[in-house]
Order: structure tokens, then sequence, then C-alpha cells
């Protein structure tokens, strides 16, 4: 079933119409198309020499860096606008909330003499969409695959998956980024090479060989940050310093997920009660309850990402939840397909189906800013799928648009129209 678009604003009066089509000689879609929905797909650009040896999903890679496309709002077709060339594979980006910075993790184990990776931070043209960089900074570890913003938008969050650590870097007033505030390294024992709920003759094996930060982020009120390390099989959770931008241990520190089975990403559901966290060699999605107060998650239910009766190896990689919070959304690499789950009224996930991703290894996925399209980063399919989204039944349709990146890791979306 095809998804009912948006309602367009409705006109005061025909008069107001028609006096403002003859001043200005602009149609509203004209002057739309003008500043238009951007996408930025972050890419793994690294030369092959740069590549880590224990990287086991990144093949050298074929992006320029972040690559730039305007976005149909109807259709949702992109088209190439550029790309800011960058070598250090610009993984995952965020914006700063009033989105007139982007930010990169760039997945590199060297910054200079030190074995360490960075992040970027740039200027997006209000017009245009075009990047400046401001700066780069060191991530405080070995290879930074995830940023998020904290929601004061005073701090960007990275985890650094080659160097087992997370850090609080501080959002200076111009947009550039300041040294560290913080670098937590993570301890504990390493989880089994085989994971507890892996598919019957399941050889996915990627992350239990030291620790891996994989994922870094503040819930809704920025009291309480949640970090996934998939070699220790937990999820740790801090007290977070607005005033200093630290982070110390809450009570419990962590909660663990089954040996082996490796969290890698996670999402809050918009209520704020629920959270998924989404099991790279397990494939499967935990489902938590989340005390705000406390900050503290409790399990109360665990579902595989693939169909009934499958078996082979397959690495999970996205989660995402809808945002009008009715369906969960997994991303199965090997399998290349997007599970979907409904959502109940306890916040516990029902399997509804799966959709191909129509390219190879999906290594994240997200929404336009209406929630009427969501976009498969299929890496080593050297590109970006567009699958509109049945907002009834939560099934993803293909819509005929593939567009052409080499390697694309993450894509974010900025409304040029908007006020900045």
């Amino acid at each position: 079933m095809a998804v009912r678009p948006f309602p367009r604003r409705k006109a005061y009066s025909l008069w107001f119409c028609v006096s403002f089509l003859l001043l200005t000689g602009l149609s509203v879609e004209a002057a739309s198309s003008e500043r238009p929905l951007m996408a930025y797909v972050g890419t793994f650009s690294s030369p092959l020499q740069d590549v880590l040896p224990t990287q086991v999903d990144l093949p050298p890679g074929n992006g320029r860096g972040i690559h730039l496309f305007k976005v149909n709002r109807e259709t949702g077709a992109m088209t190439p606008a550029g790309f800011f060339e960058l070598g250090t594979s610009p993984n995952c980006l965020a914006f700063n909330s009033t989105q007139n910075r982007l930010y990169s993790s760039n997945e590199t184990d060297r910054q200079g003499d030190s074995r360490e990776g960075t992040v970027s931070a740039f200027a997006i043209a209000p017009e245009t969409g075009q990047l400046t960089m401001l700066n780069t900074v060191g991530s405080g570890g070995a290879g930074p695959t995830y940023v998020s913003l904290h929601p004061s938008g005073r701090f960007l969050l990275v985890a650094n998956y080659f160097g087992g650590s997370v850090s609080v870097l501080p959002i200076l007033a111009d947009g550039k980024l300041g040294p560290a505030s913080d670098v937590k390294t993570d301890q504990g024992t390493i989880g089994p090479r085989k994971a507890q709920h892996a598919p019957p003759g399941s050889f996915a094996f990627s992350g239990h060989d030291r620790t891996h930060a994989h994922m870094i982020q503040a819930d809704a009120s920025g009291r309480y940050v949640f970090h996934a390390d998939l070699g220790l099989d937990r999820i740790f959770v801090w007290k977070f310093d607005e005033r200093n931008g630290r982070l110390s241990p809450n009570d419990p520190p962590w909660v663990a997920l089954p040996p082996g089975d490796g969290p890698r990403h996670f999402a809050f559901h918009p209520s704020g009660h629920w959270f998924y966290s989404v099991q790279e060699e397990g494939s499967t999605v935990a489902v938590f309850d989340y005390d705000s107060d406390k900050g503290r998650l409790t399990q109360k239910q665990t579902i595989s990402t693939l169909p009934q009766g499958f078996a082979g190896s397959n690495f999970c990689s996205e989660i995402l939840v809808s945002p009008d919070g009715r369906f969960v959304y997994a991303g199965n690499r090997l399998h290349d397909s997007i599970a979907i789950f409904s959502v109940g009224n306890s916040g516990a996930l029902s399997f509804v189906g799966e959709e191909w991703t129509r390219g190879n290894y999906p290594r994240s996925f997200n929404f336009d800013l209406t929630g009427r399209f969501l976009y498969s980063c299929n890496q080593r399919g050297d590109n970006v799928a567009a699958f509109r989204v049945d907002a009834k039944s939560g099934a993803l349709n293909f819509t005929g648009h593939y567009t052409a990146v080499g390697n694309p890791s993450a894509i974010v979306f900025l409304d040029l129209a908007a006020p900045q």
C-alpha cells in the first residue's frame, strides 16, 4: 500500500495565493527546489595500506569521503551534489542541534605518530549544503566508528572500536572540536567466539578478540550515556557531568548480553520507556525496560532478526525505531535484509517480515526527515537503495531508486528549506 503524502499547508485565501505568485513569479515548489533536502553519505575511503589487519568487514575504501546528494521529496531519488574528499573513512556522521555543523568519525588508527583515530568538524553552507572543514582532533582511541551529540549540544560522544574506548569531545562556540574532556577504556572479560544465539551453521565471528566500543549515545535527558562493547558483550551505563564533560559509572555500571552475541547498536523508543539492542554475532534484538530516573535497563525479551528456519552466517548491523514508535527495523548482513518488527503495548516485539536490501552488506540505514522513506547503505554493493515505508504495516517497498556510492557506511538528512 502506498504511503499517503503529508498534506500541504492550506493557503489562507485565494487572494493571498494569487497575489503572492503575481508579485514573486515563483511557485511554492520552485522556492522549495532552491533549498533542497540534502543527504550526506559517509563512506569507507581508506587506501589499502590504511586498513587495519583485524578489520574483517572493511574492503579497501571505494568512497571519496563524504558524498552529498539532493533528495527528491516525492520519489526519494537522490542526485549527486558533490563530495568532500577525505581519505580517512568518515564512516559515521552527526549534525549539531542547529544543523549548521556536521561531525564525522574517521575510522583510522593513526594521527601522525599516534595510534589514534580522528574526528572532524564541518561548517554547512546554508544555501547549498556544501561542507567546509573547521578542524580535526584526536578521537581518544583507534578506529572511531560512532559519533553522537549530547542533548546539551555542548559535547560530541565518540566510540573507538579498535581502541576499545569512548570519549567526550567539547564543542566550542564556533562549532570546532576541543581536545577530549574525558576518555574511558573498556575493561572486562572477552566473550567467547561462538555466539549463544547464533543460527545453526553460523561462522559469524567479528569482535570477540578484544574490547570493541561500537556505539555511544545519551538518553533524552542527557543525564545518562550508554555505550555498547561488542567484545565484552556488555552495554555500559554512565552518569554524565554536563558541567565538566565527564563520565562516571552508574549503579549498576553495565548490563550483560548473552556470551558471544556481541551488542553492536541500540535505539531508544520515542516514549523513553524501552530500549532495543541488536547483537551482531547472535543475530538478535534484546528488549529492555528503561528506568529513566535511575538509568537502569531490565531485559525482558530476545528475538531473532532472521526468518524461522534460517541456517548459516549473518552479521547484524543497524537498528532503528520508526518515528511513530510502532515499528523496529534491524539490519542483517550476509542475509542482506532488514527485519521488521511491530511494537506491542509493553514494548515487546513481534516479527512482521523482512525486506531484501537490494544490495550487499547493509551496514546501516536511516529514515528521511518525514519517515516516509528508508535508505539502506549497502556497503559491499557500492550503492544506497531507497524504500517507501508503509505507515500502516511497517513494510518497506523498493522505489526502484539506487544511488551509486562507494562503500557507503551512514546516511543523514538536512532540510535546507527549514530555518537554520
